[in-house]
């Protein structure tokens, strides 16, 4: 048997064939550089530790071009991340709002995701943060309905979880922290690979927390019920639901649940930047309502699009437009 090692190479990115995420120009500490060129030290805190905070935010085509949706709620809850995380962001909000605009206008995009990151750098591998400078980048790519497709058209089918959603004593459930996800990969991951599209984490009492990256509803009898969790991030893309429902006339009410109510419900939806508002089909092998995406689901997403697409004049204010 051979017993040297394999001079095969291991490969440094994604594998032929696939290009990954293609982002153009990233803005990073202050300068727009192409994606290839945008280098952080592989020392890095935040690569060793996870010390880093960010944000997903969408802009959307409208009739007078690009726009941000809630651009401001989302870069305060960055700054309010990166203050739990004793990380003090070297740019204001509005230089991070700029910076965010920046990259749309010079990539030319009129629809993006965007992910703006403030990380720690690569100045000592303590596991002390505080040496390490604070440093920050901005990306935005095409991408597409975050859970397929066929989960928007047919309704995603969900698991839960064997990992439970962190508490607020082990982690810090308010920053939208780097850290934080490696609870939400490894439930997301098992999901996926078990076949399911997304999974739903519970808290150590049983009570369901969140998906991996996502809120979530469930509508009974006519109400629309929001989990609310102590243990969850407070979602932007959750606060805009429960407006647009009210102001379509449903009663909304926010409560802690059991997995077996979701089980009953007439309906559940997932919310958030990526997932937009997604329905679901089936959690845990057992069909929810009729089995299909539900008509209030649809009816809410269809005056989300509407609404992020500047289609209502009513939720204007939750625009920015970036030319």
């Amino acid at each position: 048997m051979n017993s040297q090692p394999s001079s095969t190479p291991i490969p440094a990115s994604a594998p032929s064939g696939d290009k990954g995420i293609q982002a153009g120009k990233i803005w990073l500490n202050g300068q727009l550089v192409a994606q290839e060129e945008a280098r952080v030290s592989v020392l890095s805190h935040a690569l060793h530790y996870g010390s880093s905070v960010f944000e997903g935010i969408r802009a959307y085509r409208t009739g007078r071009g690009p726009a941000i949706f809630r651009l401001a709620e989302h870069t305060r809850r960055l700054m309010e991340s990166a203050h739990i995380l004793r990380m003090p962001v070297p740019y204001t909000e509005e230089e991070v709002n700029e910076a965010i605009k920046a990259v749309i206008r010079e990539n030319g995009y009129q629809e993006c995701y965007i992910r703006p990151l403030v990380f720690r750098g690569g100045a000592s591998l303590g596991v002390n943060p505080l040496p390490c400078p604070v440093e920050m980048m901005v990306a935005a790519w095409h991408w597409g309905a975050y859970l397929g497709d066929e989960a928007l058209r047919s309704g995603a089918k969900l698991v839960t979880s064997s990992w439970i959603r962190s508490p607020g004593n082990v982690l810090p459930t308010k920053a939208k922290a780097g850290g934080n996800y490696v609870n939400s990969s490894l439930a997301k991951a098992d999901a996926v690979s078990a076949g399911f599209d997304e999974a739903i984490l519970l808290d150590a009492q049983g009570y369901v927390a969140e998906g991996s990256g996502e809120n979530l509803f469930f509508l009974k009898n006519s109400v629309l019920y929001a989990i609310a969790h102590s243990v969850t991030l407070v979602g932007i893309t959750r606060d805009s639901i429960v407006h647009v429902a009210r102001d379509l006339g449903y009663e909304v009410k926010a409560v802690m649940a059991t997995r077996d109510e979701l089980y009953t419900a007439d309906e559940v939806f997932m919310t958030g930047t990526a997932a937009e508002v997604s329905p679901i089909s089936s959690i845990d092998f057992r069909p929810i309502g009729t089995g299909q995406a539900g008509e209030v689901t649809l009816e809410i997403r269809r005056r989300y699009l509407d609404i992020v697409s500047g289609r209502d004049p009513n939720y204007d204010h939750w625009l920015t437009y970036v030319n």
